[in-house]
């Protein structure tokens, strides 16, 4: 027993000797760091890190604070610029920073600084054309072995941050202070609790993108949350590019990356083509503009469901989304106006406007749109010139060239190539010139791969539809390929000129078809070369006072007199269709059949040139006292168009209607709706190599597609001695059906 209790006494006695001496080490251990020196380091640390960067690196003095995640402290940080940068700053100049690590992740070879904190910092970033980065302190195949760096958070008071990038190029300078002194302390100590409920620090930035020059400011809370923190802080800033303005509010998450975004977003400007540069969209020209909404980015995707606003005069409200995506990022919208100036889409087709003519550069000067604040656009527009040799203008910068009417706009097609898009509008109620009898507007945009189509966009007009299916194929470098498709469906003759009540007053539907295709970066370019087909066609209507209408071309009471009284006038049928190779359209067919009056014609018209030659013939059914059946040209261009007789066959019933036309050309329209009874035409037959626009005319909703280019016999240009020759034959025989039209007969089965 009494051994026993030696050797349990002796055990006992071992156990506390080995406590004392575990607590004795950990209390030196305790002692040692506490009076420990960690500027003993500093040397070696900078002679590590200079020799393995190739840079100078140097600091004044060196503190940590241990624990699960220690604290590192410095000041007066120096840190060298890589040898390849245009700069002589530094990369780093600091008073004071602070930054923690984390023990936990560095088993996982990770480096994380959950939070940076600094003051007095004058930090440079560069990346270079080649890619080289200043940051990047390792070759690329070290990069690959070596432990990922991570920094979560960073907070600056009275600091100052530079990134040029010379491969984009874009530059922006950045100064950061706090303007609430009780969070200058939580900003620059790396262990304090952020608050960021409010706004606490101020930064101001300017600077080029794209040579474009912008600048703004904005309010933070005391931390910047930079990569993988997934913690928001708020924001409020103001960007101004030019007459660009950009005001947000809200949250943003991860400056580095833009993890979440959560903003209410105002944008205003002199005209959408000024946001290329920034957004990369390829946005037209337009009139003064202003939206607001409410920006929300989830992962790539970036939407805006409230959006409302205005483009001149235009309301428009819905929702859209840009998704970050390869190989190319996607537009979605879905769009609608109460009300639609149709002014405002002028520029989209290419035709220049008041509000689009002159645009304000913010520098007190005006020029064009593409001239306004040069910088956003320049160097995008010197690429695309350099792969087409032309002068590349935003569409809508342009007026049509000369006389014409056709829009000679550029269109660029290296912009098509930069996102698709899935874009659907409609409006309401449109604002137009009385002249034009537009009722409302909707279509739907699709583009991918650089082929953008508008399938359908819908006018209403006159009562009736204008449906058109557009392709705009920009896969070349150099040029555009575009194909028109476009019915006129239930034209309601009525509502076809409202600036003339007398024409008002009659009744009957109205179709016709476009079929072109051709090649060239502007309408007007595109149109010169098309090939296809033109073709319209009217049944079974009443024209009110005709004559009297005419009245209102500076006939005057002649007119009325000759006319013998108001009548109605019934139209049978009516059509047209000219065939269109490289441009020139040429009349397969072109006859009116009224209750009075047969006119046939003949003729053709050139796309590229923007003219036209016409003959036309009227044959009386019941030839009476005041019939004429001399031939009438109408030719010139298609804004100053000419009517001309041919008065070596000039026929008339009486010496007054001879002086009468003679003295005024247009009397010789008056055949056209001449008094009298007559024979009514087999429509059916007249009209059936237009029977497509005459399906139209009569309320389907489909038609019979018209001849294609390859199909069609298109005859030589006539000259015009052998198209008055062919129309006079056609007016002294009234009995005798035109080339054309005994073609139709017989397709039909009459004779």
């Amino acid at each position: 027993m009494a051994i026993a209790d030696t050797t349990s006494g002796r055990g006992r006695f071992h156990l506390k000797r080995w406590q004392i001496a575990l607590l004795s080490i950990i209390a030196i251990i305790i002692v040692f760091l506490l009076i420990f020196d960690w500027n003993w380091f500093r040397k070696p640390l900078q002679n590590y890190i200079s020799d393995k960067t190739q840079r100078e690196f140097t600091i004044s003095d060196l503190d940590v604070d241990l624990g699960l995640t220690p604290t590192i402290k410095m000041k007066d940080v120096y840190f060298a610029n890589a040898g390849w940068s245009k700069l002589k700053d530094p990369m780093a100049k600091i008073g004071s920073l602070e930054f923690s690590v984390s023990l936990r992740d560095l088993w996982d070879h990770k480096v994380l600084v959950p939070r940076a904190a600094m003051s007095q910092a004058d930090l440079v970033f560069e990346r270079s054309k080649d890619d080289s980065r200043n940051w990047v302190l390792q070759e690329p195949s070290e990069q690959q072995k070596s432990s990922t760096f991570r920094i979560s958070s960073i907070s600056v008071d009275q600091g100052r941050l530079r990134y040029i990038d010379h491969a984009e190029p874009f530059d922006i300078d950045i100064q950061a202070s706090t303007f609430v002194p009780t969070a200058t302390a939580k900003v620059t100590d790396a262990n304090a609790k952020a608050d960021n409920t409010s706004y606490t620090t101020r930064y101001a930035f300017k600077g080029k993108y794209h040579e474009a020059a912008f600048s703004g400011d904005a309010l933070t809370g005391d931390v910047l949350s930079f990569k993988e923190s997934e913690i928001p802080f708020p924001i409020k800033g103001r960007l101004n590019a030019g007459t660009t303005k950009v005001a947000v509010e809200g949250t943003i998450a991860d400056v580095a990356d833009i993890t979440a975004i959560d903003v209410k977003l105002d944008i205003a400007g002199q005209t959408l083509a000024n946001l290329y540069p920034f957004l990369l969209l390829p946005l037209p020209a337009s009139p003064p503009y202003e939206f607001h909404g409410r920006l929300i980015q989830k992962g790539n995707r970036y939407g805006i469901d409230d959006l409302r606003g205005k483009i001149g005069e235009t309301d428009v409200a819905g929702s859209g989304a840009y998704v970050r995506k390869e190989p190319r990022p996607l537009l979605t919208a879905k769009l609608n106006s109460k009300l639609l100036n149709i002014a405002d889409l002028g520029p989209v087709v290419g035709i220049e406007t008041k509000a689009t003519a002159s645009t304000k550069t913010g520098t007190g000067t005006t020029a064009k749109p593409v001239q306004a604040e040069t910088q956003t656009r320049g160097q995008a527009q010197a690429k695309e010139r350099a792969t087409g040799g032309d002068k590349v203008l935003p569409a809508g910068t342009a007026a049509a060239k000369g006389d014409g009417i056709l829009p000679s706009g550029k269109f660029e097609g290296g912009r098509l190539k930069a996102i698709d898009a899935e874009v659907d509008y409609a409006a309401a109620s449109l604002k137009a010139p009385t002249a034009l009898p537009v009722e409302s507007m909707k279509f739907s945009f699709r583009l991918h791969d650089a082929v953008a189509r508008l399938s359908p966009v819908d006018f209403g007009f006159a009562g009736g539809h204008i449906v058109g299916d557009v392709t705009i194929d920009a896969r070349q470098d150099t040029v555009l390929k575009s194909v028109f498709n476009v019915d006129f469906r239930n034209i309601k003759v009525d509502k076809l000129f409202p600036t003339l009540p007398a024409v008002a007053k009659g009744v009957g539907e109205l179709g016709a078809q476009i079929r072109l295709s051709g090649t060239g970066n502007s309408i007007a370019d595109a149109a010169a070369n098309a090939n296809g087909s033109l073709s319209a066609a009217i049944a079974n209507g009443r024209i009110s006072n005709l004559l009297d209408a005419l009245a209102g071309l500076n006939l005057g009471k002649a007119l009325r007199l000759y006319a013998g009284g108001d009548k109605d006038i019934a139209v049978n049928c009516g059509g047209m269709y000219f065939g269109v190779k490289d441009g020139i359209g040429r009349s397969q067919l072109l006859v009116i059949d009224t209750e009075q009056t047969r006119v046939d014609g003949t003729g053709t018209f050139s796309l590229k040139e923007e003219e036209f030659d016409l003959v036309v013939a009227p044959r009386p059914k019941k030839p009476g006292i005041l019939s004429l059946r001399t031939p009438v040209r109408l030719s010139g261009s298609f804004r100053h168009p000419d009517f001309e007789l041919d008065k070596g066959r000039l026929i008339a019933r009486a010496g007054g209607a001879v002086a009468l036309a003679i003295a005024n050309p247009i009397a010789a329209l008056l055949p056209l709706i001449e008094t009298g009874g007559g024979k009514e035409t087999n429509c059916a037959a007249v009209l059936a190599p237009v029977q497509g626009a005459q399906a139209q005319a009569a309320s389907k909703k489909t038609s019979a597609p018209a001849p294609t280019a390859s199909q069609l016999k298109v005859p030589a240009m006539p000259s015009r001695a052998a198209v008055a020759a062919e129309a006079a034959a056609a007016a002294s025989a009234p009995r005798r059906a035109a080339p054309a039209i005994r073609a139709a007969t017989a397709s039909d089965g009459t004779k």
